[in-house]
Protein backbone atom coordinates (compact mmCIF):
# COMPACT_ATOMS: atom_id res chain seq x y z
CA UNK A 1 0.00 0.00 0.00
CA UNK A 2 1.73 3.05 -1.13
CA UNK A 3 -0.89 5.76 -1.65
CA UNK A 4 -1.15 8.49 0.86
CA UNK A 5 -4.91 8.67 0.77
CA UNK A 6 -5.17 4.37 1.34
CA UNK A 7 -2.60 4.82 4.21
CA UNK A 8 -4.42 7.42 5.86
CA UNK A 9 -7.59 5.81 5.53
CA UNK A 10 -6.54 2.41 6.80
CA UNK A 11 -5.09 4.39 9.75
CA UNK A 12 -8.28 5.55 10.45
CA UNK A 13 -9.88 2.53 10.24
CA UNK A 14 -7.63 0.62 12.04
CA UNK A 15 -8.09 3.50 15.27
CA UNK A 16 -11.85 2.68 15.20
CA UNK A 17 -11.87 -0.84 14.83
CA UNK A 18 -9.22 -1.11 17.83
CA UNK A 19 -10.54 1.50 20.13
CA UNK A 20 -14.10 0.12 19.69
CA UNK A 21 -13.08 -3.04 20.48
CA UNK A 22 -10.75 -1.58 23.89
CA UNK A 23 -14.81 0.25 24.65
CA UNK A 24 -16.37 -3.11 24.47
CA UNK A 25 -13.70 -4.21 26.83
CA UNK A 26 -14.37 -1.27 29.31
CA UNK A 27 -18.17 -1.73 28.94
CA UNK A 28 -17.91 -5.61 29.52
CA UNK A 29 -15.75 -5.23 32.50
CA UNK A 30 -17.87 -2.79 34.07
CA UNK A 31 -17.74 0.72 32.83
CA UNK A 32 -20.32 3.15 32.59
CA UNK A 33 -18.68 5.69 30.82
CA UNK A 34 -21.26 8.73 32.13
CA UNK A 35 -19.48 11.40 33.77
CA UNK A 36 -21.03 15.29 34.12
CA UNK A 37 -20.03 18.52 32.25
CA UNK A 38 -21.84 21.91 32.90
CA UNK A 39 -24.64 19.89 35.69
CA UNK A 40 -25.32 17.71 32.83
CA UNK A 41 -25.14 13.90 32.16
CA UNK A 42 -23.17 12.15 29.41
CA UNK A 43 -21.91 9.36 28.50
CA UNK A 44 -19.62 8.21 25.93
CA UNK A 45 -20.81 5.81 23.02
CA UNK A 46 -19.33 4.00 20.50
CA UNK A 47 -20.32 6.93 18.20
CA UNK A 48 -17.92 8.74 20.48
CA UNK A 49 -15.21 6.48 20.53
CA UNK A 50 -15.40 6.24 16.68
CA UNK A 51 -15.17 9.62 16.01
CA UNK A 52 -12.73 10.73 18.92
CA UNK A 53 -10.24 7.89 17.43
CA UNK A 54 -10.91 8.73 13.90
CA UNK A 55 -11.35 12.32 13.08
CA UNK A 56 -7.97 14.09 15.23
CA UNK A 57 -5.88 10.77 13.66
CA UNK A 58 -7.04 11.31 10.62
CA UNK A 59 -6.42 15.77 10.12
CA UNK A 60 -3.40 14.93 11.44
CA UNK A 61 -2.15 12.33 8.49
CA UNK A 62 -3.58 14.64 5.98
CA UNK A 63 -1.37 17.39 7.34
CA UNK A 64 1.58 15.27 7.44
CA UNK A 65 0.86 13.95 4.00
CA UNK A 66 0.43 17.11 2.54
CA UNK A 67 3.65 18.84 4.70
CA UNK A 68 6.19 15.91 3.65
CA UNK A 69 6.72 17.47 0.25
CA UNK A 70 8.45 20.69 2.70
CA UNK A 71 11.07 17.68 3.58
CA UNK A 72 11.67 15.18 5.82
CA UNK A 73 11.71 17.03 8.75
CA UNK A 74 8.00 17.17 8.68
CA UNK A 75 7.98 13.19 9.77
CA UNK A 76 10.49 13.39 12.29
CA UNK A 77 8.38 16.17 14.10
CA UNK A 78 5.11 14.41 13.30
CA UNK A 79 6.40 11.42 15.05
CA UNK A 80 7.14 13.42 18.01
CA UNK A 81 3.62 15.70 17.98
CA UNK A 82 1.44 13.08 17.43
CA UNK A 83 2.41 10.04 20.47
CA UNK A 84 2.61 13.84 22.66
CA UNK A 85 -0.81 15.04 21.48
CA UNK A 86 -2.47 11.27 22.02
CA UNK A 87 -1.14 11.24 25.35
CA UNK A 88 -1.14 14.56 26.56
CA UNK A 89 -5.41 14.80 25.54
CA UNK A 90 -5.50 11.82 28.35
CA UNK A 91 -4.90 14.84 31.14
CA UNK A 92 -6.85 17.30 29.38
CA UNK A 93 -10.31 15.12 28.48
CA UNK A 94 -9.79 12.11 30.38
CA UNK A 95 -8.87 12.40 33.97
CA UNK A 96 -10.63 15.48 34.30
CA UNK A 97 -13.86 13.81 33.73
CA UNK A 98 -15.81 12.66 36.68
CA UNK A 99 -15.66 8.86 34.58
CA UNK A 100 -15.70 5.37 36.88
CA UNK A 101 -12.14 3.79 37.14
CA UNK A 102 -13.28 1.56 34.67
CA UNK A 103 -14.11 3.90 31.73
CA UNK A 104 -11.20 5.88 32.72
CA UNK A 105 -8.43 3.07 32.14
CA UNK A 106 -10.39 2.32 28.82
CA UNK A 107 -10.43 5.41 27.64
CA UNK A 108 -7.03 6.50 28.65
CA UNK A 109 -6.12 3.45 26.60
CA UNK A 110 -8.18 4.54 23.56
CA UNK A 111 -5.84 7.62 23.04
CA UNK A 112 -2.84 5.31 23.84
CA UNK A 113 -3.68 3.19 20.96
CA UNK A 114 -3.66 6.02 18.53
CA UNK A 115 0.71 6.07 19.37
CA UNK A 116 1.75 3.04 17.67
CA UNK A 117 -1.07 3.81 15.06
CA UNK A 118 0.30 7.34 14.01
CA UNK A 119 3.79 6.56 14.48
CA UNK A 120 3.26 3.77 11.76
CA UNK A 121 1.09 5.44 9.58
CA UNK A 122 3.42 8.64 9.42
CA UNK A 123 6.55 6.10 8.47
CA UNK A 124 4.34 4.62 5.58
CA UNK A 125 3.48 8.00 4.34
CA UNK A 126 7.38 8.91 4.74
CA UNK A 127 8.18 5.62 2.99
CA UNK A 128 5.17 6.23 0.21
CA UNK A 129 7.24 9.89 -0.72
CA UNK A 130 10.39 7.99 -0.91
CA UNK A 131 9.06 5.22 -3.05
CA UNK A 132 10.09 4.67 -7.08
CA UNK A 133 8.64 7.00 -9.28
CA UNK A 134 8.33 6.28 -12.82
CA UNK A 135 11.93 7.56 -13.71
CA UNK A 136 12.84 5.47 -10.64
CA UNK A 137 13.86 7.88 -8.87
CA UNK A 138 12.27 8.29 -5.49
CA UNK A 139 10.76 11.62 -4.74
CA UNK A 140 13.11 12.34 -2.16
CA UNK A 141 15.90 12.22 -5.27
CA UNK A 142 13.73 13.84 -7.24
CA UNK A 143 13.27 17.51 -4.97
CA UNK A 144 16.79 17.36 -4.09
CA UNK A 145 18.16 17.23 -7.85
CA UNK A 146 19.50 13.71 -7.74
Amino acid sequence: MRSRPAIIAAAGVAAVVVNLIVYAVGRAAGGSFVFTANGDTNEVDAVTVAGFSAVPLLIGLVVVALLTRLGSWVTRLASIVAPVLAAGTIVVMTLPADLDRTSTIALALCHLTLIPISILAIQLIKNANASPSPTGQGSEALRSGV
